[in-house]
């Protein structure tokens, strides 16, 4: 039989360490080892010995919080792993127990099994992130781009070219002759790129290609 994984349960409310500890104490898969009322005790604990396979972490708790907890203690020790489990599931505790480190982050509502198989994943080296908070992650990746860049993405490979020829201080014919096209074609494309970039003119459509490095600067810009 496979060793128990060991668990130190950090939390401020008592019942909640007590009732979580009293559900692994049933669980011969997990073995509870430690427990601390908040994030400070949870990294003095680890200073002091105390070796656990992972950290059940809540997040709001007096004198040390959960985040600045997963930020020591994987400071001292990247490979501690960490859990969080919390109430919170909003964009900014999602968002900032990921960047300090945490493995994983669940919901205090999930369900027992849920819990048990986060802690597995985490424990095996994978990161869990449960489903209702997934969502926050995708909108921080989403909203990490700036418009320009999301507009920039919108061009097709054409318009892309036609804006770097613009860039080089080409003319429509220029730019035609160079990219093979006829003098129309070019001018429907420039028609496209002024309604999808933020841009006015040629001049304004050459600094966005300069801005974005899709061409070194450019005297005629």
């Amino acid at each position: 039989m496979s060793q128990p994984i060991k668990l130190m349960i950090v939390d401020d409310h008592h019942i909640v360490r007590k009732g979580l500890t009293f559900f692994f104490a049933r669980e011969t898969e997990f073995e509870v080892v430690a427990e601390a009322r908040d994030g400070m005790e949870a990294v003095e604990a680890i200073e002091n010995g105390v070796s656990m396979d992972v950290i059940l972490l809540d997040l709001s708790m007096p004198q040390m919080d959960g985040v600045e907890a997963t930020r020591k203690i994987k400071g001292k020790n990247p490979n501690q792993k960490i859990l969080v489990l919390t109430s919170f599931e909003d964009q900014e505790h999602v968002i900032s127990a990921i960047q300090a480190g945490a493995d994983g982050y669940c919901l205090k509502d999930t369900e027992p099994e849920n819990l048990m198989e986060a802690i597995k994943r985490v424990f095996a080296g994978n990161k869990n992130i449960d489903p209702k908070v997934a969502n926050h992650l995708f909108q921080h990746v989403n909203q990490g781009e700036s418009e320009e860049v999301k507009a920039l993405k919108e061009l097709t490979k054409r318009e892309r070219e036609v804006l770097i020829e613009i860039a080089k201080g080409k003319s429509n014919k220029k730019i035609a002759e160079a990219l093979f096209v006829s003098e129309k074609t070019v001018k429907t494309h420039i028609t496209n790129l002024f309604s999808k970039l933020p841009v006015k003119d040629r001049t304004q459509a050459a600094l966005f290609a300069v801005k974005h490095k899709l061409v070194e600067g450019n005297e005629n810009v």
